[in-house]
């Protein structure tokens, strides 16, 4: 990899061409992240329940701390996309100055805090006293490596604003392989590394994102991105605000659906019987589940720079018929991975733990989670579209009415209240992302996010 990574004008030519252009890539990096998530959940399923509950939960937590990054990703995105679609590319290299300086400041002060504060933390994100420790030895390494993988989460969004997705592609490679091979030699003591336990997957994942950001930093030296360096930087007050005004709606979003996930974590951990083992269902079952978000991502993020790019260059017709040709094929797709899934459960729940009881409920966690997989396929296309062009907010509102107003509530009425146990929360995740796939399915039918928005002029 060079640098010199050919780049397509995505406002013209072939809708399917361009949506493979940009996808094929991005899939490919989803399937080395799913690699990772299953490497750390059936490397922790040596060790025993106790340590796979624990990396799930953390992970929801994890990524809840992540969350301003995803943000300013996606305000990032929003903007480049646009100047790119515009043709005015020294634009787009100001963008990613501004917002990856801006969020090295926010990681710092949030590791700041996580270390000072992670006992708190775990306690008031109600893990049970069983995966307490763990928790906490995985929260504090978590947060030491917050600012690479900030600058690792904004440079790939930035590449893939700027149609250049290759760049990214080939980081997550060397991120997923080296998080890979460490969790095994890290936690096993592979020789010459010592054997650490349970703690070397924490320590391969800081390892990996540490080289990931590296790799990046490299890119931004060569091709067109060369003024990155050689102009002034500096923080611009209107380039951050307007990161803001797109970013904080996804924040919120992603901090209603993950919280949100953690709040469904503490409902099962207060069953009477059988908590460890719903816990380590819903961790192992959202692991498996995974393969199914790998092309629904890509096709989101497809739908982002695609969308971004032809509203950029004043074609709202051509952004919506991409939109709706994306979801079209991100249902097809999906609901043949969700029967595949759904006949083969037992076979898949077994990859991942070794425990009789744990693999009969995450089996049972597969085949009724399965039902709601087209509607996830809706929600999750024509949601990447709806944030290229700058809506951000009507997609937030519909994530957190389905979360907080129908997922959780139902959840506990069904799970404690009228006691059908883990089956109650499994009930009430298919119900509400059928309720959501059909909302943002409306929301992009409306047509208001093809508006000129002024956060977005020039």
């Amino acid at each position: 990899m060079t640098g010199q990574e050919q780049t397509v004008d995505l406002t013209m030519g072939n809708l399917w061409a361009n949506i493979w252009q940009i996808s094929w890539p991005i899939l490919l990096m989803t399937i080395f992240s799913f690699f990772v998530g299953f490497t750390d959940i059936y490397v922790a399923g040596y060790i025993g329940p106790e340590v796979q509950a624990a990396v799930g939960f953390v992970g929801q937590l994890y990524f809840l701390i992540t969350i301003v990054a995803n943000a300013i990703s996606i305000g990032t995105l929003i903007l480049a996309a646009r100047a790119v679609g515009s043709g005015n590319f020294e634009k787009a290299v100001d963008v990613a100055k501004q917002s990856l300086l801006f969020s090295l400041l926010v990681a710092v002060g949030l590791s700041g805090f996580g270390l000072l504060f992670y006992k708190k933390i775990i306690a008031v994100a109600g893990f049970p006293m069983e995966i307490r420790g763990i928790a906490e030895n995985f929260l504090k390494i978590f947060a030491l490596s917050l600012g690479p993988n900030y600058v690792l989460i904004i440079s790939n969004a930035v590449f893939r604003a700027s149609g250049e997705v290759k760049k990214p592609l080939v980081t997550m490679f060397m991120v997923s392989l080296i998080n890979i091979i460490g969790d095994f030699v890290l936690v096993f003591g592979l020789s010459p590394f010592p054997r650490m336990g349970y703690i070397g997957i924490a320590v391969s994942t800081a390892t990996s994102v540490s080289a990931g950001m590296l790799m990046n930093v490299v890119f931004f030296s060569a091709g067109r991105w060369r003024p990155f360096y050689s102009s002034p930087w500096g923080l611009s007050r209107e380039t951050i605000r307007k990161v803001i005004s797109f970013g904080w709606p996804a924040a919120l979003q992603q901090i209603a659906w993950n919280s949100g996930t953690i709040v469904l974590y503490s409902i099962l951990s207060r069953l009477e019987q059988g908590s460890i083992i719903a816990l380590a269902a819903i961790t192992n079952g959202l692991r498996v589940e995974a393969v199914i978000y790998l092309p629904a991502f890509a096709l989101n993020m497809a739908g982002s720079v695609l969308v971004g790019q032809n509203l950029g260059a004043r074609n709202p017709a051509r952004a919506e018929r991409v939109g709706w040709r994306i979801a079209q094929a991100g249902m097809v797709v999906l609901s043949f991975m969700a029967l595949a899934i759904f006949i083969l459960a037992d076979t898949l729940a077994s990859l991942v733990t070794k425990d009789p009881f744990v693999l009969r409920e995450t089996a049972r966690y597969l085949r009724i989670n399965m039902l709601s997989e087209p509607f996830m396929a809706l929600s999750s296309t024509l949601g990447g579209g709806l944030q290229g062009a700058g809506d951000t907010r009507g997609a937030m509102w519909i994530i957190v009415l389905t979360m907080w107003l129908i997922r959780l509530p139902l959840a506990y009425l069904l799970t404690l209240q009228l006691g059908y146990g883990s089956l109650g929360a499994w009930l009430a995740m298919i119900f509400s992302m059928t309720v959501q796939g059909l909302l943002m399915a409306l929301r992009f039918y409306n047509g208001k996010w093809k508006e000129p928005r002024d956060s977005l002029a020039d």
